[in-house]
């Protein structure tokens, strides 16, 4: 950022602590007082709960809105797909600062005192700044855990990493309880897909189609959600061996690996081509290789929306989609 700008977002800055600390006493950070949380290798520190909350991301939006702070938000950005219909009502409070990936400027404009994404890739220069320069201006800047496993504890799985955030979210903006109620929720939608594992007596190889851009098909890799809802439901992500959350590679690839089923992401509302689950289907079967697939002309196909294939506080509804799918299919009890 230039240094007009800089010195522009900090005398921005101070003007919103000030008129948070002068708010009719009212103090919302919680009963622990300061707060510092860890994420994506660095140390996140707040005197008190936030007020003006960015968010980079849908992700990140129907995060906040699940949590019940929409009072505590002064944007978001970046609409994947619609909101779901339970949020809509707290989102029409949001300021929507941009349809796509947020700006620098933009970010600037809103005051925010704490801003939140699922993927660290969105703090970029050409995007809403690096996570050093907000820094330099005081702006925290929270990067889900998800996407960055190397700097939390060993073991974590994605889901177990969403639950992470929640916490951490839960404590910086004061509101542990809700946070807590929302992990244990979730908590009881994994265990109950997991049931489904202990029923899946021949595990199907499957292959996650998130999108196609220029012709070639987007899957699921190792590391992301779908890989993590593979084991938790007992079936083998077709693509697990590769290091990537999310590799393009070819239909002819996918026809090599010849998978059980597939689980098809729909994100018609995106409106690019080839977003829509009905799009990708007549892809598969038009395609003269993969269309030979016995899970593409038997139509052993789930289809999930594709938001929920990323980090989500709605990832636990694919998961229950895909479980039923595998009962649907004959593939578990």
């Amino acid at each position: 950022m230039p240094q007009r700008a800089r010195a522009g977002l900090v005398f921005a800055l101070a003007l919103v602590a000030a008129g948070c600390a002068d708010s009719g006493g009212q103090d919302r950070s919680g009963s622990n007082g300061a707060v510092t949380v860890a994420s994506c290798g660095r140390d996140l520190s707040f005197d008190r709960a936030p007020e003006r909350a960015v968010a980079l991301d849908q992700g990140a939006t129907e995060m906040l809105l699940e949590l019940g702070l929409e009072d505590r938000m002064v944007g978001t950005a970046h609409l994947v797909t619609d909101i779901a219909p339970r949020y809509r009502e707290a989102y029409e409070q949001v300021p929507v600062l941009s349809p796509d990936i947020l700006t620098g400027e933009q970010l600037r404009e809103a005051t925010p005192d704490v801003t939140v994404a699922s993927f660290a890739a969105l703090y970029s220069r050409d995007r809403a700044g690096t996570r050093e320069e907000l820094a330099e201006l005081g702006l925290p800047s929270y990067v889900s855990a998800v996407d960055c496993p190397e700097d939390n504890e060993a073991g974590l799985t994605p889901f177990d990493r969403l639950f992470v955030d929640y916490e951490n979210l839960g404590r910086i903006f004061g509101v542990e309880d809700r946070a807590a109620e929302l992990i244990a929720e979730q908590r009881q939608v994994v265990e109950e897909a997991e049931e489904t594992r202990e029923t899946v007596t021949d595990p199907p190889t499957v292959v996650w189609l998130y999108s196609v851009f220029n012709g070639l098909p987007y899957v699921a890799g190792n590391g992301g959600i779908p890989s993590d809802i593979s084991q938790r439901l007992g079936v083998v992500n077709a693509f697990d061996d590769v290091d990537e959350q999310w590799p393009e590679v070819t239909w002819e690839e996918i026809a090599e690996r010849d998978p059980d089923l597939l689980v098809i992401g729909d994100l018609s509302e995106r409106g690019a081509p080839g977003d829509s689950a009905e799009e990708k289907l007549t892809m598969l079967r038009d395609h003269p290789v993969v269309s030979r697939l016995d899970a593409v002309r038997e139509t052993r196909i789930i289809e999930v929306p594709g938001i929920e294939m990323d980090p989500s506080v709605r990832s636990v509804n694919t998961l229950r989609l895909v479980a039923e799918g595998l009962r649907d299919l004959g593939y578990a009890g």
